[in-house]
């Protein structure tokens, strides 16, 4: 019966000490989605990247197009038909307000066509806003400005 006892402590035990080094904060969580993100573009993936935006989202795109809403995005990414540009993002700064569940990142962003160069094509600045309000962040609005163009 000790034995017992002492196997289910240590399994209790264990199970403490991974959740907490498997916790992420705001800040990973969004960084995290943001990677996920990032590959389903690569992945020319749709749906997936469809998937990290609110059903409301306010997109201003880098030749400053206003899109509103995912349908919208969904439909302005269709029309580009069999292309192969994707974009990547990399966050320079992630700030949360934890209590209203709301986050602002901005960085640079690379839009790459593997039918041209390995380089990146076309890129610039971003900022986008994040909400916590489905209880998972989301994207509700983000800003896209193009700056480069190789």
């Amino acid at each position: 019966m000790k034995t017992i006892k002492l196997l289910l402590m240590l399994v209790v035990a264990y199970c403490f000490s991974t959740a907490a080094l498997y916790a992420q904060t705001d800040k990973e969580q969004i960084l995290t989605l943001r990677d996920a993100s990032n590959q389903a573009l690569k992945a020319l993936d749709h749906t997936k990247v469809l998937s990290f935006l609110t059903e409301d989202v306010l997109t201003t795109t880098g030749s400053g197009t206003l899109l509103s809403g995912k349908k919208a995005l969904e439909d302005y990414i269709l029309e580009a038909g069999d292309s192969k540009m994707y974009w990547v993002r990399t966050a320079h700064e992630i700030e949360v307000n934890e209590k209203r569940g709301l986050a602002w990142e901005n960085g640079i962003w690379n839009g790459y066509d593997p039918d041209v160069s390995e380089k990146a094509i076309v890129g610039g600045n971003y900022s986008a806003q994040w909400t916590k309000a489905s209880g998972v962040w989301k994207i509700k609005a983000q800003l896209f400005v193009t700056l480069r163009e190789h």
